[in-house]
């Protein structure tokens, strides 16, 4: 995952200066609540994964960052931009599969997706506590990576833990003599949740949490997960 956590941090400085150019050349404020109501929004924060069937068959808790940045229409209604990226750990039982199933117990794996998508957000924004409700689209990418490259042998029972890691199956067995060390996919995905904020300090920075649901499709094993996220907006 060493060039994916680049291109991570990469890409995160880069819409982090791009979201604070915006807000110093956006107007001010509008509305009669002054600088709580500026034309751009961004945010940055530390998302928790918590992985739910089947995807939580194969890797439990993830760390990882989100940055974004957008519109305000008005006081309610914003649209948003969003990157994020999560670490994803395997869980015991998945490990311990993938040693027994490859007869390697020196193994070891890890995880990671990225998400680039669109977001609409409608906010019931008080002078310090506030709530809102988002939800949108965009491209969800995953990367695995095994310790070491590995090569399958026969009769190998196919599982969504082996999928999750890479591994292609043929009528319910695994692909024989197939060698993995990495694998990586690209698929659409939608994603829709809560938040909460409070004002920090002077007008428009608040602090937020906030639980959002994410879903992507794929032929192997489906993600699903949740968000639970912490941070700063303007």
């Amino acid at each position: 995952m060493t060039i994916a956590r680049c291109f991570a941090f990469a890409l995160a400085i880069l819409v982090i200066t791009s979201c604070a150019a915006v807000a110093q050349i956006a107007p001010g404020s509008y509305g009669d609540e002054g600088n709580d109501n500026p034309r751009g929004n961004v945010h940055l924060g530390m998302p928790i994964a918590i992985p739910l069937n089947p995807t939580a068959r194969a890797v439990h808790l993830g760390f990882g960052v989100v940055v974004g940045g957008g519109y305000n229409f008005n006081r309610r209604n914003a649209v948003i931009t969003e990157y994020m990226w999560n670490d994803l750990f395997p869980t015991n039982e998945a490990l311990a599969k993938l040693r027994t199933e490859l007869d390697d117990p020196t193994v070891n794996a890890s995880a990671g997706i990225m998400t680039f998508g669109e977001d609409y957000r409608f906010e019931l924004r008080g002078k310090r506590l506030g709530t809102y409700f988002m939800g949108g689209g965009g491209l969800y990418y995953r990367h695995t990576d095994l310790s070491h490259k590995v090569t399958t042998g026969s009769s190998i029972t196919c599982t969504p833990e082996l999928e999750w890691w890479g591994f292609t199956c043929t009528n319910g067995t695994v692909t024989e003599n197939q060698t993995i060390g990495s694998w990586s996919a690209t698929a659409g995905g939608v994603d829709g949740g809560i938040g909460f904020t409070a004002r920090v300090g002077e007008p428009p920075y608040r602090f937020y949490v906030e639980s959002r649901y994410r879903y992507s499709p794929d032929s192997r094993i489906n993600l699903s997960l949740i968000n639970i996220s912490f941070g700063i907006r303007y």
